[in-house]
């Protein structure tokens, strides 16, 4: 993996505002793709929302290569810096 993408997934992870569920859900969506690629596990279950909105939002980034979502994450990591501020 990149640098920039190691340093983004730390970044993250330190931001002095929880993002809201959107962002949260794009930045999961991006960074399973770059790092494992197509989703490779079955939808959960009906009650298990939070499982079915992360599984979406991977689902979502289908077809996409690792490095563009790699590159996709890097961006939208400094689009959230920007906004929850870090």
């Amino acid at each position: 993996m990149t640098d920039s993408f190691e340093r983004a997934a730390e970044e993250v992870m330190v931001l002095k505002n929880r993002p809201d569920y959107g962002d949260i859900a794009e930045i999961y969506g991006l960074y399973k793709q770059a790092t494992i690629g197509e989703v490779n596990i079955e939808r959960p279950g009906l009650f298990d929302f939070k499982g079915r909105k992360k599984w979406d939002a991977w689902n979502d980034k289908k077809g996409m290569s690792k490095d563009v979502a790699m590159a996709q994450y890097v961006d939208y990591v400094e689009k959230m810096k920007v906004k929850y501020g870090i």
